[in-house]
């Protein structure tokens, strides 16, 4: 019962601060004119045109200041974990937030450059890979539900950087229709709320499932703003730091494969991208209308709330089987 207290405590206080702070933070966005600019390839979304952008902030800063208070208060513990996740969090994050300032004050849809990115999330997996050898843990690919124990060496840190940079930019590429990237990334966090729950192996692992139970509550209240018709839009720093932190809860708990399932639909929407380019490149044809895959959806017809609803369904069926799978069988 005070696990279920703690949890529902934790997403209450992050609502209620996200809440507030888009009262304050959507009319500072207005008023500085950091507006989306929507891509020649998504004419058919013309009419975002001009939307605020870099809500991310929303979900971002009332995360950040609950685990603060929390911390202070001691209702919860620092751990090494802890902050692995709440540095990936934050510096993807600010990684975000330079791109979203680039293309805002370049007035078009270019920011940082590819390999400035890969540098930033090199360096990013890096401090990452320091820290966790430097408290201890072994770099293992240990899946617990299949009983599979990989020593990966310093393979591993390649490991992290693959990992961190594929569901940072599948976050990022979902992230095209009003509530569907957060819609997602609030179920995914509590699929691992309640899995870093679990995952006594882990050290501060209930503090972990904290951080996605405030994240979650955050993200609730980033919703508010962000569900069709949209008033703010996450912005890179947004989807670049749920995609990300998700990666590192799911590394430190030992749930890598459990994250394929919870992160499904990012990862169809991605496969589709990459479907489409090979396609294009080698055939000359397209596979689908237009990618992401729910851009496929919309060229068929289809409303925005229905694909967003449709696609929510199917996040929260694969996240109720990851649970099974990475808590129960």
């Amino acid at each position: 019962m005070l696990i279920l207290t703690k949890a529902v405590l934790a997403m209450m206080i992050g609502f209620f601060l996200a809440i507030i702070l888009g009262l304050i933070i959507i009319p500072i966005l207005k008023k500085m004119s950091i507006k989306q600019r929507v891509s020649i390839f998504a004419l058919h979304h013309k009419k975002k045109e001009g939307t605020p952008t870099m809500g991310g902030f929303i979900f971002i800063i009332p995360t950040i200041l609950t685990v603060i208070i929390l911390l202070l208060m001691n209702k919860i513990e620092f751990s090494e974990n802890l902050f692995i996740v709440l540095f990936v969090f934050i510096s993807y994050a600010i990684l975000g937030f330079i791109d979203d300032y680039l293309i805002i004050k370049r007035k078009n849809n270019v920011g940082l450059t590819e390999f400035q990115k890969l540098f930033g999330q090199l360096f990013i997996a890096l401090v990452f890979f320091y820290i966790f050898m430097k408290s201890g843990l072994e770099p293992v690919l240990n899946i617990h539900t299949l009983g599979i124990k990989i020593d990966m060496g310093f393979v591993y840190g390649l490991f992290l950087l693959f990992v961190l940079v594929a569901s940072s930019n599948a976050v990022n590429i979902t992230d095209g229709l009003d509530g569907l990237a957060g819609s997602l990334s609030a179920i995914a966090f509590l699929t691992f709320g309640i899995i870093s729950w679990g995952a006594t192996w882990t050290t501060g692992n209930e503090d972990i499932a904290i951080f996605c139970f405030i994240l979650v509550g955050s993200l609730l209240g980033f919703l508010m703003y962000n569900l069709y018709p949209a008033k703010v839009i996450m912005g890179d720093m947004g989807s670049l730091s749920l995609g990300a932190t998700l990666a590192t809860v799911a590394i430190l708990t030992n749930h890598e494969i459990t994250l394929i399932i919870v992160a499904l639909v990012f990862i169809i929407e991605t496969l589709t991208c990459i479907i489409q380019m090979v396609s294009i490149r080698f055939t000359g044809k397209k596979v689908f209308l237009m990618t992401p895959l729910h851009h496929h959806f919309e060229k068929l017809g289809w409303m925005e709330q229905d694909i967003v609803k449709l696609f929510i369904v199917f996040g929260l069926l694969v996240s109720m089987f990851a649970i099974a799978f990475g808590v129960w069988i």
